[in-house]
């Protein structure tokens, strides 16, 4: 399913060629709509990147709290723990 981001990379052409071939064609010169359409586009992906910007999922920043076991010792050889 498309996301946000999906249709952001979308508009981005669309909004520079698109633009640009409308105020083209009502009359403005094409060195005054080339800009508009790419300053469109450029709102638009800085909104994707500021505004709205992308986060990273809390399942991909979880850390295993579980201690690391030294590669050095095995499970056989450790020495009891004291509990008292």
């Amino acid at each position: 399913m498309p996301e946000y981001y999906d249709y952001v990379l979308g508009f981005v052409p669309l909004a520079l060629v698109g633009i640009t071939a409308v105020l083209h064609a009502v009359g403005v010169d094409l060195l005054v709509a080339v800009p508009a359409g790419a300053t469109t586009a450029s709102l638009a992906v800085g909104h994707a990147l500021f505004v709205n910007g992308p986060v990273a999922d809390r399942s991909d920043t979880l850390v295993d709290d579980a201690p690391a076991r030294s590669s050095s010792t095995s499970v056989t050889d450790r020495s009891p723990i004291n509990a008292d």
